[in-house]
């Protein structure tokens, strides 16, 4: 019998997972708040907050789960290898340098912009016919008994749908209203910072290396983009701040901050395109699995974007929960045994703590301006670029090689 899931949340997470599982013969239900646009072709930034300006540093192991889907050709048209990474801290002499061919691999990652991303996965999801996409609906109850998870939606005020499956996959984001229907909490810590994103045009070209810059005002990412003189920008700072660098008349101000902050290594930075700001937090789910309801995505670890890790964390997720429906099915027609739910969550903690850990860290640490942290954050810089062995280890990670 053809197996059925209801996937919650059509952002980048809900529609890459829907894709896994119906290349795998599994049937989807995928129910997203957004009306999409009519055409594939359409730009999906003003209808999908997942798609918008911000881009995306797709890991070796990101790359290779695009691959497997058959998706890269298509994404790689508007992606940037990061074929050098380079750590820096404002005001200190100490660099770590990760360079891709040192590593003996191709590249660190990918860089692609998020609307493209949305584009393809849309464009593949309405092509599949094992997807059934319902757009446009919220879903306003979600409860389950022993067997079977039960779903109502709603299209402009009116009832709509009435669903039932034996699994469910709540991909609904941060704030995910599924989340607070199986009664799990979360652990919250705001950052009191709003990241700033856009892209800029340098004089130099960026020759496909990715830079992350430490200052004062805070952790500051410019990766390589299509186009030799375009970088991705993402500088998250603290609140209260970004209000002088928004808006077309401050783009003059904006990149002056760009350029004291990071000197000449880009050459001058010459055009901004317009700055988005996004709040930061890290909000982590109590639970992941309650009965035969799975949080996915944002919905079950939202954070800080300082190393590029989230969805890639995310898609690894996806991909290893693909693979234990797929065992589960293989001695069973129970595709949403609680049982086999909670041995894929026990099987991804490591990974997540781990990164969770990191990133998490690195914000905290590199906030703190004490003069002694300084020193000893420039030697670890130091030490990190000298002392054989660490690169292969810490590239590994970042590549999700290492999962």
């Amino acid at each position: 019998m053809q197996q059925q899931v209801i996937i919650v949340g059509g952002g980048m997470v809900g529609l890459s997972l829907a894709l896994m599982l119906a290349k795998s013969n599994i049937a989807v239900k995928l129910l997203e708040a957004v009306k999409y646009p009519n055409y594939d072709d359409e730009n999906l930034a003003p209808y999908h907050s997942s798609f918008d300006a911000r881009n995306t540093a797709l890991s070796r192991r990101s790359v290779q789960i695009y691959q497997k889907l058959g998706l890269w050709d298509a994404l790689q048209q508007h992606a940037t290898p990061i074929l050098q990474v380079h750590i820096t801290e404002q005001g200190s002499f100490g660099k770590a340098r990760l360079v891709a061919e040192q590593e003996k691999v191709e590249s660190f990652g990918q860089v692609i912009e998020n609307a493209w991303l949305g584009r393809v996965l849309l464009t593949q999801v309405r092509q599949q016919p094992l997807i059934e996409l319902i757009d446009g609906v919220q879903v306003t109850s979600l409860t389950q008994d022993a067997d079977e998870v039960h779903i109502e939606a709603m299209r402009n005020g009116e009832y709509i749908h009435s669903l039932k499956s034996k699994l469910v996959i709540a991909a609904d984001g941060r704030d995910s209203f599924c989340r607070q229907a199986i009664g799990v909490g979360v652990d919250e810590h705001d950052y009191d910072q709003v990241a700033i994103v856009t892209t800029v045009q340098t004089s130099k070209p960026h020759q496909q290396v990715g830079f992350e810059r430490f200052s004062a005002l805070g952790p500051l990412a410019l990766l390589p983009l299509p186009g030799e003189y375009r970088r991705s920008v993402v500088w998250p700072v603290k609140k209260g701040a970004e209000a002088e660098w928004l808006g077309e008349e401050n783009d003059q101000h904006f990149l002056d901050a760009l350029q004291e902050t990071y000197g000449d290594r880009a050459g001058k930075f010459e055009k901004t395109g317009k700055r988005f700001s996004y709040p930061l937090s890290q909000v982590l789910a109590h639970k992941q699995v309650v009965g035969r309801v799975v949080l996915m995505g944002n919905a079950a670890h939202t954070i800080h974007p300082v190393a590029g890790q989230g969805f890639n964390l995310c898609l690894r997720d996806a991909d290893v929960l693909v693979r234990y429906l797929l065992e589960q099915l293989a001695k069973s027609d129970d595709i949403g045994h609680p049982d086999n739910l909670l041995a894929y969550e026990q099987a991804r903690l490591t990974d997540q703590q781990r990164v969770i850990k990191f990133c998490d860290s690195v914000v905290r640490g590199f906030s703190n301006q004490n003069p002694l942290l300084k020193l000893i954050r420039n030697t670890g810089l130091i030490a990190f670029d000298v002392i054989p062995g660490i690169k292969p280890l810490v590239a590994n990670y970042a590549m999700g090689l290492k999962a």
